[in-house]
């Protein structure tokens, strides 16, 4: 059976727009908060069985297009050395700030990148209907050095925007590692079932566009080419950052997605065989179902359905109400020809 998300990536007609939410396997589900008081984040996301269950809890739920692996973009990380925990989002043991740091980074054994993730894609994709796509994802190699560099997330990353000015060669060894490294690690997601992969560059914002263009570009340009030359389907997300809106669509990449601060439907008109995804604000679901059906319908009628995958504009919050996600989802639905 057809999966009406690979349909409309590909820009083909479908029945309805496809809809999936950022963070749907998350802290505003009842069934996982209840999960969290036996299990820690790192359990969950480190146990494939476990996984594979969270991955499914809101697929139960809610009829929705797509589930996307529950795990962290820090998982991968552990094959080249890097110690992590969470506090509660990600805090590095020790910062890679040096050259001396740098080296002490391993060389990835490529059945050795979070193996525990590509379990449970193969486990949750054994429990999926066929007509149902799975996700899987990454972080970008700057979001990553995001947090290797600052050590944990900070506001606006001042750690990491000076090592940036004051060690670019250092930055773009550190960045090239990341490169080969999710590269590798998404290509394997796709051989256990992922029939796309969304690549997160939630700190995509922090830099201007020339510095940008130097420092991080080459990376994220090499990360897309790679695993599009292994025919992977690929969603570009980035987050708060309009002013590098035509330097990322300039990257090869099925999907664009933005975030509620881009006017989804002029992007869409602007960049026009590209597919593009969102953007509804996660904030205006905390308001009720009459506000989410009214942004929803806001939403439908200024981006043209070819094409159009719907989502938020960034990951769903903790305090979301339940009815609010099944505003949204019936309004999408109503649409269906």
């Amino acid at each position: 059976m057809s999966k009406l998300l690979l349909q409309t990536i590909r820009r083909e007609p479908t029945p309805r727009r496809p809809l999936w939410i950022m963070r749907q396997a998350g802290r505003y589900l009842p069934e996982y908060r209840e999960f969290r008081k036996t299990h820690s984040f790192k359990a969950l996301a480190g146990d494939p069985e476990l996984a594979r269950d969270v991955t499914l809890m809101p697929m139960k739920r809610f009829p929705l297009d797509a589930a996307i692996v529950f795990a962290d973009i820090m998982s991968p990380l552990p094959a080249i050395g890097v110690d992590f925990d969470f506090d509660p989002g990600p805090v590095v043991a020790n910062p890679i700030r040096s050259e001396k740091a740098l080296a002490q980074l391993t060389e990835a054994d490529p059945d050795n990148i979070a193996p525990e993730v590509i379990t449970a894609l193969k486990l949750t994709r054994e429990a999926l209907p066929d007509s149902t796509a799975l996700l899987g994802f990454c972080g970008a190699p700057w979001t990553l050095a995001a947090y290797l560099v600052e050590g944990r997330g900070v506001k606006e990353f001042p750690t990491l925007r000076a090592f940036a000015a004051a060690e670019p060669v250092l930055l773009n060894k550190l960045l090239s590692k990341l490169t080969e490294l999710m590269q590798t690690y998404l290509i394997k997601q796709a051989e256990a079932g992922a029939d796309a992969v969304q690549i997160f560059d939630s700190w995509a914002g922090l830099l201007s566009l020339s510095d940008w263009q130097r420092l991080i570009e080459p990376h994220l340009r090499a990360l897309l080419e790679g695993i599009g030359k292994a025919g992977v389907p690929r969603i570009l997300f980035l987050q708060n950052a309009p002013h590098l809106m035509d330097a990322y669509a300039a990257l090869p990449s099925e999907v664009l997605a933005v975030d509620w601060r881009v006017d989804l439907g002029k992007l869409q008109k602007r960049y026009s065989d590209r597919a593009v995804q969102g953007n509804i604000d996660p904030a205006i679901l905390l308001a009720g179902a009459d506000a989410t059906r009214a942004s929803a319908r806001e939403l439908l009628s200024t981006v043209d359905p070819l094409g159009h995958i719907v989502n938020l504009g960034h990951g769903i919050l903790p305090k979301t109400p339940i009815e609010s996600v099944e505003a949204l989802i019936k309004t999408v639905h109503e649409e269906e020809k």
